[in-house]
């Protein structure tokens, strides 16, 4: 033991002492004098994200829908060449949603007018027939 305690002592050294006081004091202390410690326990009642899958089912087509068979992809990039090709249309038109499945298209997002919404559907039927188009895009105000 007197040889654990001489190495020991060599070993610490004196700038050591005061942190090992402070955890000791902290270790000994009663509970009423560490409030902090209190606080930063967490509440027992556990949360649960809500579950939105039900009212999810049925929502309209999103860009994550697009379809990765070949045919809908050319269609999407066919439409999307026609519309960037009109110079006459405003950014907001040229960034719309352009979403294929299974040959049926979708039309989203934001134009600034009625007009420039009717001129990105004739493009779209430009590309494929009208019937296959549903055109979800709504005017700015």
């Amino acid at each position: 033991m007197q040889a654990f305690l001489t190495t020991w002592k060599h070993t610490m050294k004196s700038s050591h002492l005061p942190m090992l006081a402070a955890v000791a004091a902290l270790t000994l202390a009663p509970t009423s004098f560490v409030p902090q410690a209190r606080a930063l326990v967490q509440p027992t009642g556990v949360q649960t994200a809500p579950d939105n899958s039900a009212q999810n089912k049925n929502q309209p087509q999103t860009a994550d829908n697009q379809s990765n068979a070949k045919a809908d992809r050319v269609t999407s990039a066919n439409i999307r060449k026609a519309i960037v090709a009109d110079k006459d249309l405003s950014t907001y038109a040229h960034n719309v949603k352009v979403i294929t499945v299974n040959g049926a298209v979708t039309l989203k997002g934001p134009v600034k007018s009625e007009e420039e919404k009717q001129k990105i559907a004739s493009d779209a039927a430009s590309v494929v027939s009208a019937d296959k188009i549903t055109n979800d895009l709504t005017v700015k105000q």
